[in-house]
């Protein structure tokens, strides 16, 4: 298995949900940068399934994402109410009422046994500390692991707990925040640039910059501010082996310079994604916690995708949106970057 710092320079975000295909950790990965698969919301069957078709179509490392166990109780009575919002929205699109989900999140261990038995070079988490025990368990399996900080006291904690690595996530990221400490436990927001030669300067493991990185100007300022590789999200959204829905495309290039927004209403946890009616209209509104409303949205946002109706759905993106919106293929995108890591 590789070492950390044999992989390339740059890596794409472990993006979970409709874009966490084979297809793009593959291309990626045979492209010359380093491929990561979002499981968060995948079976573990399917992890597995997935981890196969990768290693069917590159033999280049790849690697496998998990969100940490998330405390939270269930609220029905929040989640009856949020229902309730859903419902004006349902009927347009022609869907049955709302109804409370029956289950609400994957099992994280199965999903993690499923994870190893699939044996990527790196997992990754966020959300959270994977703690001292699970990490060197990981290690002592030949597995690099690494964690996500938002601040810098989280990336000491992941340090403390022994990962090889930890990714700094700044604001300008998209889709959920990963951090774990604080008020709302969703991370501090500070921007990617400040993050990482704070991190960088209070770490002694390497630190890889995420969040507002679309082109090989924003590499080049990562690698000079101390970075160790840089991941890549909203970018790879837009290259041709995404399995991205024509609507959720279709937005993304359509979306204006100020429509970013940092958003619990799809999910009930913050989330950066473009602005639409439901960010809008919930704007402000108490939601019952993750993962509730994300299972319960679930239903409109996959309807909504089909039907071509982008204001019902969850745009997660970036707020380096407008800086790469015709990237190509993975392998295009992989090369234009690695001109920042070398400049």
């Amino acid at each position: 298995m590789e070492t950390l710092f044999q992989l390339p320079p740059i890596w794409m975000a472990p993006m979970a949900g409709e874009v966490a295909s084979a297809a793009l950790v593959a291309a990626v990965s045979a492209g010359g940068g380093f491929g990561q698969l979002g499981a968060a919301y995948l079976t573990p069957a399917r992890i597995g399934e997935i981890a196969a078709d990768i290693r069917a179509r590159t033999d280049r490392p790849f690697g496998i994402n998990l969100f940490c166990p998330l405390p939270w109780l269930r609220d029905d009575a929040a989640l009856d109410a949020y229902l309730a919002r859903l419902a004006g929205w349902h009927a347009e699109l022609g869907l049955p009422m709302p109804a409370r989900p029956e289950r609400f999140e994957e099992d994280f261990e199965a999903q993690l046994a499923a994870t190893v038995a699939a044996r990527p070079a790196v997992i990754s988490f966020v959300m959270g500390d994977p703690g001292l025990a699970r990490v060197a368990a990981l290690k002592a399996q030949g597995f690099q692991v690494l964690g996500t900080a938002t601040q810098v006291a989280e990336g000491l904690l992941l340090q403390a707990s022994g990962v090889d690595a930890v990714i700094a996530q700044g604001f300008e990221a998209g889709g959920h925040r990963g951090g774990f400490l604080g008020a709302e436990a969703e991370g501090a927001l500070i921007g990617t640039m400040a993050l990482v030669p704070q991190l960088v300067d209070a770490l002694d493991i390497p630190v890889i910059a995420a969040g507002g990185i679309a082109d090989a100007r924003g590499v080049t300022a990562a690698r000079a501010l101390g970075a160790s590789a840089v991941t890549v999200g909203t970018a790879f959204l837009l290259v041709d082996e995404c399995p991205l829905s024509p609507t959720y495309r279709a937005a993304l290039r359509a979306a204006g310079d100020g429509d970013s927004t940092l958003t619990r209403a799809f999910s009930g946890r913050l989330a950066r994604g473009v602005a639409n009616r439901v960010t809008r209209e919930l704007d402000g509104v108490a939601l019952p916690a993750f993962p509730q409303p994300n299972a319960a949205s679930r239903p409109m946002r996959q309807a909504a995708a089909k039907a071509g109706q982008a204001d019902f759905i969850s745009l997660w993106a970036g707020q380096a949106l407008p800086l790469n919106r015709t990237p190509g293929t993975a392998a295009q995108l992989v090369a234009a970057l690695s001109e920042g890591w070398r400049a």
